[in-house]
Parts: C-alpha cells; sequence; structure tokens
C-alpha cells in the first residue's frame, strides 16, 4: 500500500509527515501535534492556548489531505501532568472540534514532552471517506 504524506503548507518540521495516507487501507494517521507555532514553538503557557493551537495544527494537517474534523475515528493525548482543571479545559475545547459521541479518546500522563513548556502531545487517526 503506497503511503501518501500529508503536510500543511508552513509545518514547523521539516522532514517529517504531520500526516499520512495509507491508501487502500481508508486510514489517515497523524505525528504527535502540540499547542505551538509555525516556527515550533508553544504558543504560551497557557493550558485553553495550548490545546487549542493543538486543534487547530490538527485541523492544517487534516486539511492538508482533503479531511476534516468529522473523519476523527481516535484520538490519544499525553500529557505532561495530571492536573484535573487541565483535563476540564481539555474537553471543553476538544468538544468545540469533535462530536461529544465520537471519537472514542485516550489520555496519559508522560514523563515528560520534548519541550518542558508543552502541557501536551496528542496524535489522530482519521478514516479517508
Amino acid at each position: 500500500m503506497p503511503l501518501v504524506p500529508a503536510n500543511p503548507e508552513g509545518a514547523a518540521w521539516p522532514g517529517v509527515s504531520m500526516g499520512l495516507a495509507v491508501t487502500g487501507s481508508g486510514l489517515f494517521l497523524t505525528t504527535g501535534h502540540t499547542g505551538t507555532d509555525a516556527q515550533g514553538e508553544p504558543v504560551t503557557t497557557s493550558a485553553e492556548d495550548q490545546v487549542v493551537a493543538l486543534f487547530e495544527n490538527f485541523k492544517a494537517t487534516l486539511a492538508s489531505a482533503g479531511l476534516g474534523f468529522e473523519h476523527v475515528a481516535q484520538i490519544k493525548a499525553y500529557l505532561k501532568s495530571f492536573d484535573p482543571d487541565f483535563m476540564s479545559t481539555y474537553r471543553a475545547v476538544r468538544s468545540r472540534y469533535l462530536n461529544q459521541s465520537c471519537p472514542p479518546t485516550s489520555v496519559a500522563v508522560q514523563a515528560g514532552l520534548y519541550d518542558d513548556r508543552l502541557l501536551i502531545e496528542a496524535e489522530l487517526v482519521a478514516v479517508i471517506p
């Protein structure tokens, strides 16, 4: 099955596919996305700002493959640490982008993320219609 990379214009990580269509399987996979700007820097230290930026970055990656949030089948999130207030913020922002009844979501706490200023990293699986 041919693999087709998908990268939004201005993606911050040269040499890394932000998304990958697995043709013939109907699957679209993303690399880990974070709440960063076009230069790869965290937008702020605010939980809400980072989660909004995370989903906006997902939106751009999905759009680069002709997809949208309605195609998302699963999301996996990795947190810097567990904080009930952060989880409330994450759920509130996620609900602005994704249907409440779908998709399945996993959340795990990591020992750390690649940049200590980041609070969350996540990846998606989407279905190509």
